[in-house]
């Protein structure tokens, strides 16, 4: 079966919007977005406009990059992770699966998010999470 290269869709402003497929990986990245090629987007990920994806981050399948979020180099995001708008993941940082970081929040370089977590909007996250750990 042949794999589709690109998605457009309609925004709620009546907009459309386009993403291609990521050559590392296969995930859908907004044409405004900005990955770097050494990036893995697992496929059936979203990179929204004004997302930047740093060298050596890896994304699994089903997550959400939000509008204007950053993910720094060599950052792991789980399956099912939620990054809202103009979040920061910072570089090295590991976010547990089907988690949720809120629009603005800030999560240090080399801090561990464990699965399940909610990190608020606006949020600046310093200190890994004491639970188990996973992405």
């Amino acid at each position: 079966m042949r794999r589709r290269k690109y998605e457009e869709f309609e925004a709620d402003n009546g907009t459309m919007v386009h993403y291609a497929r990521h050559e590392n990986g296969g995930g859908y990245v907004e044409r405004h977005a900005t990955v770097d090629p050494a990036a893995y987007v697992g496929d059936t990920t979203y990179v929204d406009r004004g997302a930047t994806i740093g060298a050596g981050a890896h994304i699994h399948s089903g997550a959400w990059i939000d509008a204007g979020a950053t993910v720094h180099a060599d950052a792991v995001i789980g399956s099912g992770v939620h990054v809202g708008r103009g979040a920061v993941i910072g570089r090295g940082a590991r976010i547990g699966a089907r988690s949720k970081i809120g629009a603005s929040a800030h999560v240090w370089d080399g801090v561990r998010i464990d699965v399940d977590e909610t990190i608020p909007a606006g949020a600046v996250v310093r200190r890994s999470s004491t639970r188990r750990h996973a992405a």
